[in-house]
């Protein structure tokens, strides 16, 4: 046999090592190497980082919410189609904070950490979007950032500007329109873009400035004062003679471009005030005191003034020699007509209209002037730049710089934003006339710019005005025009607000109207010259009158008691206004003023209260704050941050928690009861619209049912609370407030922007009464019936209109109108307008409370009034509000007796907006209300508005 581990040689004589152990060795490796492989390739490959998309549109994100993985990224696009810029900014962080987006830019993001991250835009607040990154690691804190990128659109012509990351497209055959260059709030700086197809903001003629502001008077703020009111431009629309300009030293610069600071320029864009004053002539200023006194009414003539200085012939006379060559025998001509048409003017009434077209000298001379422009073929026209910035401290939330009226031909008007915004906005103004502006969310926030043509006597109008209101293209000397002109005035110059005093008759002579010589045209073109528009103005709307003394007690007294937001009064430690007012329905004293001065409370304007009664839930209007304050004592409880713009508050009745419309975004927050965290968030808009905008909602008596207006979409919605389904109902233009029959059948809208209230049924059944009695699903009930916009009134109308409750009783809606300063008395039984009552300058808020012994008082507010009106709908109880009648009228300063919480400095009682009577007395809510000596004196039909009959036997 064989030795064991015998050795064996191999041919060279070396020993061959023992097979055996190598293969084992070999087949150890190789089964290692193998196992390691399998598992590799058991193993799943690791995940690829992706790249998500998201669309900046219609002033949201789409989509609202997204879940990625850690290490993924997101692009987003700004995709709007209205020049809107956007940003894409972390909320609560500052990770996540990209440069301004123009419509076309991508901002991309590389999400390193998980968490949730919360995405809003720096220039629209309600714009949310969430993002849930999967992993165990929390979202950065630190200020080391994941990579960014940002991509500027691309543009068919090159920008303007120098920072590609903000500019907008620009082409050169779009009409001059929105500016969106923006900036964050607070912050100084300010990208400047281009308007399309427009000059670039900056060059050329002085732009004119507008600051939106949460400050009284100056919303619309130009920095001067003209006539009382600081929202007020005037700017000359600049006219470039060419031949001039190529033969003038300093204007061609190096390389043959234009030095625009040397141009020859007739017409300087924006006028500074000692422009101002050169073309007004504030040294006039007595004028304005003239009041109107009928066949007695001075002429132009015997105002103790110069006609020449009045009429600014001067300033003619100016523009005239410089548009033609010195010697031209023109120069003769226009001085000889231009003399006869001063003394021919002095002997008109200084308080109408003067028809030009029927002065001897009147053809002539506008004949020649209109010549002289068209002779002029080298000249060219600049627009005028206008600017408009919302930014902290001065504005604390979202704004919109809306066009109301505009002249006809004017490139890129209407002039509007997606929704409400913070930062810059710009637009161009090519024609000669009158352009104001409004925000959409705080609509009596104004601004407006008159644009003169310096070869035209008299401020100019121009010759077709459109109104941002049915459609309306009207002649300058349209009734709606000086409706709205006077409204301006009477709202953007405090001087001019009704001051009512609770002892005596007082006089009420608004006086800062700008004494100065209007031209505008008449529907068959000719020319109409108001000599002095401050008198005109005073004739027009019958000033100056005696205001009664408010201190009417009705004979009955109410329930318990009345808040209303005096959104404008002005206290010592507050940089902003408002406070809330508390009224005693019983003796109808002013008990207490809560100004809420440790918040700084900004323009309080809607209240409500709990089932206990024992808080008052306040809108922060101009903010993004609800407060929440104790209702016997005042004392601050705590603030929320809801959204912005939070307009009404309004709570369900079978939860208690209260509903916030954000007027100044796209939905309702539903908060707990108490207001100590929100619990759910209510879009009003369907993805893809515009956003919304809601203001005074309504709900009903169950809490299943709430209706909202939008002022940016032009129509209501209907939510279905518990589900928040939605579905939306047609309006008129702009509505801003609803109102709902007792058994939540049909709910009213009032329009504010065309004067109608839209009528809709809430439930299958139809509950809107036609004309002819039948029922039906909607209807328009319109308020203008009785008014033509060019001629005028032929009978009582209302128009801006806004607060718009239900008797809880269901035998009167009542609509507050702001443009003619009345009520509309409309029967729910009908839905026809039965009656009009007057009521004050701004008239804004209603609400119903309880009247002692049975039946209801309509409690009237008006913003640019220091009274409250209280309103009996039904005085003979026959269930027909034709009889309505105002029954009392209170002062709301308060006294030496008026609990405060800070000093009352000014304009004590002003800015009545939203109301509140204590207890509820609406369906659902009046069940509730609690037990005690106070609500004890309501009755059994009160307490059962509805079922009543039933119930009370």
């Amino acid at each position: 046999m064989r030795a064991p581990h015998l050795q064996r040689m191999f041919s060279s004589g070396r020993f061959r090592p023992p097979r055996r152990k190598t293969y084992r060795a070999l087949a150890a490796a190789t089964a290692v190497a193998l196992g390691t492989m399998t598992a590799l390739l058991a193993a799943p490959a690791p995940a690829m980082a992706a790249t998500h998309q998201a669309e900046q549109k219609n002033l949201q994100f789409n989509p609202a919410q997204m879940t990625i993985a850690v290490g993924d990224t997101v692009t987003w696009t700004n995709n709007e189609t209205d020049g809107t810029t956007h940003s894409v900014v972390q909320s609560g962080g500052s990770e996540i904070n990209s440069p301004d987006m123009p419509p076309g830019a991508t901002f991309s993001y590389t999400f390193g950490n998980s968490g949730t991250y919360n995405i809003t835009c720096r220039f629209h607040p309600d714009m949310q979007m969430t993002i849930n990154v999967g992993g165990n690691q929390p979202p950065p804190t630190t200020s080391t950032a994941p990579p960014t990128t940002s991509t500027a659109p691309p543009t068919t012509t090159t920008p303007t500007s120098t920072d590609t990351s903000t500019s907008s497209p620009s082409t050169s055959e779009t009409p001059p329109s929105s500016s969106t260059g923006t900036s964050a709030p607070g912050s100084s700086a300010a990208s400047t873009t281009p308007a399309a197809g427009g000059l670039p903001v900056g060059v050329g003629p002085l732009p004119i400035q507008f600051k939106l502001t949460d400050n009284n008077g100056s919303w619309y703020d130009t920095g001067l004062n003209l006539f009382g009111t600081k929202s007020l431009a005037v700017a000359e629309l600049p006219r470039v003679n060419l031949g001039k300009a190529l033969s003038s030293p300093g204007v061609l610069g190096s390389l043959g471009s234009l030095n625009l600071s040397n141009l020859p320029l007739l017409g300087n864009g924006g006028l500074g005030k000692l422009d101002v004053n050169n073309l007004l002539k504030p040294d006039l200023s007595g004028l304005s005191k003239v009041n109107p006194s009928g066949a007695s009414t001075p002429k132009v003539g015997d105002l103790g003034v110069d006609p020449a200085q009045l009429l600014n012939v001067g300033n003619l006379r100016s523009a005239v020699s410089q548009i033609l060559p010195a010697g031209d025998p023109r120069l003769g001509q226009a001085n000889d007509l231009l003399t006869k048409f001063q003394d021919e003017v002095a002997a008109q009434p200084a308080n109408l209209p003067v028809s030009l077209d029927k002065l001897p000298v009147g053809a002539d001379l506008m004949t020649l002037l209109d010549n002289l422009g068209k002779w002029a073929s080298n000249d060219i026209t600049l627009p005028v730049t206008v600017n408009f910035n919302v930014s902290q401290p001065q504005a604390a939330n979202a704004h919109t710089a809306t066009s109301l009226i505009w002249p006809d031909g004017a490139k890129g008007f209407p002039f509007d934003q997606g929704g409400a915004w913070v930062g810059n906005q710009s637009v161009q103004l090519t024609e000669p006339g009158l352009y104001a502006f409004q925000c959409k969310v705080h609509p009596y926030m104004l601004g407006a710019v008159v644009v003169d043509d310096p070869l035209t006597p008299g401020l100019d109008f121009g010759k077709k005005l459109h109104v941002n209101s049915r459609n309306l293209v009207v002649p300058s000397n349209a009734d709606i025009i000086t409706q709205l002109v006077t409204k301006f005035f009477n709202i953007t110059a405090p001087g001019n607000w009704q001051h009512y005093s609770a002892t005596q008759d007082t006089q009420w002579n608004p006086s800062d109207y700008p004494p100065a010589p209007i031209l505008t045209y008449d529907k068959d073109g000719n020319p109409q010259l108001i000599p002095l528009l401050s008198l005109f103005l005073k004739d027009h709307q019958g000033v100056p009158k005696t205001l009664p003394a408010a201190n009417k007690t009705p004979a009955t007294p109410g329930v318990g008691e009345v808040w209303v937001d005096t959104e404008m009064e002005q206290y010592a430690s507050k940089s902003k206004v408002g406070a809330a007012t508390r009224i005693n329905a019983q003796n109808w004293q002013v008990e207490r003023k809560v100004a809420l001065p440790q918040i700084n409370m900004n323009n309080p304007h809607n209240m409500w209260t709990d089932r206990s009664e024992s808080v008052i839930y306040q809108t922060e209007w101009f903010n993004n704050k609800l407060d929440v304050f104790d209702r016997q004592s005042g004392q601050f409880i705590r603030q929320i941050e809801v959204g912005p713009d939070p307009s009404h508050v309004m709570t369900r009745t079978d939860t208690d928690q209260e509903h916030v419309a954000l007027n100044g975004g796209g939905a309702v927050m539903e908060l707990s009861p108490g207001a100590t965290k929100i619990d759910r968030r209510l879009p009003v808009e369907l993805p893809g619209e515009k956003i919304a905008h809601p203001h005074a909602h309504w709900m009903s008596g169950d809490g299943m049912i709430m209706v909202t207006p939008n002022v940016n979409l032009y129509d209501a919605t209907q939510v279905d609370v518990p589900s928040g389904s939605i579905k939306h109902l047609q309006t008129g233009e702009f509505p801003i407030a609803t109102g709902m029959t007792p058994d939540a059948s049909k709910a009213y809208q009032a329009d504010f922007g065309d004067g109608t209230v839209a009528c809709n049924s809430l439930k299958a059944e139809a509950a809107c009464i036609s004309d002819n009695g039948t029922k039906q699903q909607s209807k328009l009930i319109d308020e203008w019936a009785n008014y033509d916009p060019v001629a005028g009134p032929k009978g009582d109308w209302g128009g801006l209109s806004i607060q718009i409750p239900v008797a809880p009783d269901n035998s009167a809606v009542l609509v507050a109108n702001t443009l003619t300063s009345n009520i509309t008395v409309i029967d729910p039984k009908t839905d026809k307008v039965v009656k009009y009552l007057p009521c004050d300058s701004g008239c804004h808020g209603i609400n119903f409370g309880a009247k002692k012994g049975g039946g209801y008082y309509a409690y009237v507010s008006s913003k640019f009034s220091n009274e409250m009106l209280i309103v009996d709908t039904d005085p003979n109880g026959d269930g027909n509000p034709s009889d309505a009648a105002i029954v009392g009228r209170l002062a709301l300063a308060g006294d030496e007796k008026t609990a405060m919480d800070d000093k009352l400095t000014d304009f004590a009682g002003f800015g009545g907006m939203g109301v509140l009577p204590v207890p509820l007395a609406y369906e659902g809510w009046v069940q509730q209300a609690p037990a005690n000596a106070i609500n004890n004196q309501l009755t059994c039909r009160q307490r059962n508005p509805v079922k009543y009959a039933t119930v009370c036997k």
